[in-house]
């Protein structure tokens, strides 16, 4: 089997899997950087199923959409794990600058990639988003309808999240406080010559004063750290660090939530029906009400699946939790 040069995945690798390094381009010119999984006993004269997988936000390919990508290659998918513009492996000047729109096109630009492969049925290709990029996925779908069949694992909402906060906690008072502070920061960015880093979902102290930082997680936890902060580093910080992964080493540009807060996304994704749609969340997952938010959204087909026990990071990568045989089934019955 080939490998990978250089091969800095985070998860258990299994060798019986082939993967290869891939680049594409988006519409925007873009190159965005992929790992393509083939399935076991790959046959290059026949037509496979495929699907494109991104995710967490802020994660790399080598965490845990790469771990989707090999296990569901393992059950006949081709599949590919990609890193976003900008961020990981792929290309952007800038680097580490969230946006709904080219995020969005990145799914649309992974289907290019695979469907231009003689192996695979353009006919039957699917779209897994994980975390935040779940939004994204559904929003690709909405338009994009190439995407035959489409799945989310503990998706977060991140336009709704950057502008109302965790749990809708944000008041109008923070949203004010918080478009005073991206203003500010867009005059330091444009007497800098460069974007300062940032966090992308401000939090504020008991004051009411705006919580900032120039990287996302640091290197010990804080002692009074809550705990979605706990498992969030726990994950990126502890048992998945990967140096090119936004959330374990830096931060997204400090003004990246300004395009979330002007484009919302999930606009359109009733749209996406007659195409089937599974929403994946954990039981005890802090982002469990987005995940029924969005599915209460969608029309049929659709299916909302809650992982008894489970955690929003649990869904990242705890073998245990992660019903792939349900992902699996979903897509050979939808594609």
């Amino acid at each position: 089997m080939s490998k990978l040069a250089n091969d800095t995945r985070v998860f258990k690798i299994d060798p019986e899997i082939e993967v290869q390094n891939v680049r594409f381009k988006n519409r925007y010119g873009f190159i965005l950087a992929g790992h393509l999984y083939l399935p076991l006993n790959f046959d290059s004269t026949k037509k496979y199923p495929a699907i494109v997988i991104s995710g967490p936000f802020g994660a790399v390919k080598e965490q845990s959409s790469g771990l989707y990508a090999q296990t569901l290659a393992k059950k006949g998918f081709v599949t590919v794990a990609f890193d976003q513009s900008t961020t990981g492996e792929s290309s952007g000047s800038v680097r580490n600058v969230a946006s709904p729109d080219i995020f969005v096109e990145d799914f649309s630009a992974a289907v290019d990639f695979v469907g231009l492969q003689k192996f695979v049925d353009r006919e039957r290709i699917g779209a897994i988003g994980i975390c935040g990029l779940g939004s994204h996925v559904l929003t690709a779908a909405s338009i994009d309808v190439r995407i035959k069949a489409v799945a989310t694992s503990v998706m977060y909402d991140m336009s709704d999240s950057m502008w109302n906060g965790l749990n809708n906690t944000k008041t109008e008072e923070q949203c004010e406080i918080e478009k005073k502070v991206l203003a500010d920061q867009r005059w330091e960015d444009a007497e800098n010559g460069q974007p300062a880093g940032g966090l992308h979902e401000m939090p504020f102290d008991e004051n009411n004063n705006p919580i900032q930082s120039r990287i996302l997680f640091p290197e010990n936890l804080p002692e009074n750290a809550d705990s979605v902060t706990t498992e969030f580093f726990n994950y990126y910080r502890g048992r998945a660090f990967h140096p090119r992964s936004v959330n374990s080493a830096a931060a997204w540009t400090a003004t990246s939530p300004l395009g979330y807060y002007n484009f919302p996304l999930q606009q359109h994704i009733d749209k996406i029906s007659p195409r089937p749609v599974l929403i994946v969340t954990g039981e005890k997952a802090h982002s469990r009400y987005m995940a029924e938010e969005s599915y209460n959204r969608l029309k049929d087909p659709k299916e909302l699946v809650i992982v008894p026990g489970a955690t929003h990071t649990d869904l990242y990568d705890q073998m245990n939790f992660i019903p792939f045989d349900k992902f699996a089934n979903f897509f050979k019955e939808n594609l």
